[in-house]
């Protein structure tokens, strides 16, 4: 069951970050994994339930991959960070938050406020790493690293759709952009 449970998960994880949370349902699932809509509505008694699983999937993923920074600079955490987005664009798909939160206004309240949860949790890492790099002065910024971490992921996210519209170096550039302004300035 849980295999079953676990396919669902990871295929309307697929069509949230596709198609958009709104443009999919259960039977494009059953459809596609080849079982009745009975069957997830076991697992999923409604569609918003789906939703915050696949949320707290990636939130999953979030913890695990913060474990895995143990031991690294800050400069090969950023690395790191910035990579999760070069996989979702090699991927040809969007970040949850962006798919969601363009979803956000029609989606359930249960939805929203885990999708909240787990966007907090992505900017908390980030600003962490940030302060931390600024600690040991191997990044400067003059803003907040809270407010500088925003800015981080707000040029991140938005590179993936506008790189489809102006050429994929375009995301490449901004990546790149992103960790030179980090940099101290040699003076």
């Amino acid at each position: 069951m849980a295999d079953t449970r676990d396919s669902i998960i990871e295929l309307a994880d697929q069509l949230i970050r596709d198609k958009g949370y709104n443009a999919f349902s259960f039977k494009d699932i059953s459809n596609t994994i080849g079982i009745k809509t009975a069957s997830i509505h076991y697992h999923f008694p409604a569609k918003s339930d789906l939703g915050v699983a696949v949320i707290r999937e990636h939130k999953q993923r979030i913890e695990r991959f913060k474990n895995g920074l143990a031991g690294k600079t800050p400069p090969e955490k950023v690395k790191q960070f910035l990579g999760i987005y070069a996989t979702i664009n090699a991927e040809n798909r969007i970040c949850l938050v962006g798919s969601l939160g363009s979803d956000f206004n029609t989606i359930d309240p249960h939805i929203q406020n885990e999708l909240k949860r787990f966007a907090g949790l992505v900017l908390e890492l980030l600003t962490g790493i940030l302060e931390e790099g600024k600690k040991k002065k191997v990044f400067a910024f003059d803003t907040p690293a809270r407010t500088k971490a925003l800015l981080i992921i707000t040029s991140i996210t938005a590179a993936i759709p506008l790189s489809r519209l102006t050429g994929r170096a375009d995301f490449d550039a901004v990546r790149k952009t992103i960790l030179d302004d980090l940099k101290p300035k040699k003076q």
